[in-house]
């Protein structure tokens, strides 16, 4: 090399230390918005039906091996140990029928939807990505021979993509309020089973921009397990206080069966999503979902 010659510098785009800079934050944010828009219709995914629900609720099959390992020989627990740990197993036990009748409810919706005749693909359920309920409706969408999404998190404590999502439609992002944006901007239903803090989140933001009118589509809300949901949230007592109004509680739909989710489902993205009737003539259909500007 001559003297008067020096280094290339690397290109902009390749120079990982800006990249991951406080600098390269912009990229790092139009990345997770672009990204996964081109992979959306490369899948040709028109619109999803959102499943939250809590991560550590596990399988009738699992609960019910944790409870019979745990009635057997345990020397190794003190009395007072073993009640908790019995109490704490026993209620993963009942809850396990919110994994079953997620799995059930995600099959039904997705059986139904791959018949649609569409140029692209509707209503494809979506998750989280982990665990629990989020696991059950991709294992669901794939038994009904769907596609499925899975919009992963990355997390100090690490959670692992369950195997039931398409592996094509398999995404993880660094930052939630990009992840939050993928949830809203392609779905047309939300489903929220009985969760934790991560659950109370996604549900009232939808709320909330259904009740502002955000959203540049009607957005069907789902809440199921009316025994879990009435004992944690008492909705009438924000009517009665004036911080909602009465035709706020018209937003949502609680059900308490996959068949009546199913069935409430399919009625409203029919009549919303579906019927022609709805359009006008020559109006072309979305290639992906429409929002408000």
């Amino acid at each position: 090399m001559s003297e008067k010659e020096s280094t290339r510098a690397s290109l902009a785009y390749e120079n990982e230390t800006f990249l991951n800079s406080p600098d390269g934050r912009i990229l790092r944010m139009l990345s997770e918005y672009s990204e996964p828009l081109a992979r959306f219709r490369r899948e040709q995914i028109q619109d999803t039906v959102v499943f939250f629900g809590s991560a550590r609720t596990h399988s009738r099959f699992d609960a019910e091996k944790r409870l019979a390992d745990l009635n057997g020989n345990r020397p190794d627990l003190t009395a007072g140990e073993y009640e908790k740990n019995k109490k704490q197993a026993q209620a993963a036990v009942d809850m396990s029928r919110y994994y079953e009748d997620a799995r059930r409810l995600a099959f039904l919706l997705s059986e139904w939807s791959v018949k649609i005749p569409a140029r692209r693909r509707r209503f494809v359920v979506t998750t989280g990505g982990g665990p629990g309920i989020m696991e059950a409706a991709n294992l669901g969408a794939k038994e009904a021979g769907a596609k499925t999404v899975g919009l992963n998190i990355h997390l100090p404590f690490e959670q692992n993509p369950n195997p039931y999502i398409t592996p094509a439609l398999n995404f993880e992002f660094h930052y939630f309020f990009m992840r939050k944006f993928w949830f809203a901007y392609l779905s047309k239903a939300l489903v929220i089973f009985p969760g934790g803090f991560g659950t109370l989140d996604e549900f009232f933001e939808i709320l909330t921009l259904a009740q502002t009118q955000k959203l540049a589509k009607k957005i069907l809300v789902v809440i199921y397990g009316s025994d879990y949901w009435n004992k944690l949230i008492n909705f009438q007592t924000m009517v009665d206080a004036g911080t909602i109004s009465a035709q706020d509680l018209e937003l949502f739909k609680m059900v308490d069966s996959p068949e009546e989710g199913f069935q409430f489902l399919r009625d409203g993205l029919t009549q919303y999503h579906l019927d022609s009737g709805l359009r006008r003539v020559g109006e072309a259909v979305p290639e992906i979902a429409k929002t408000n500007p």
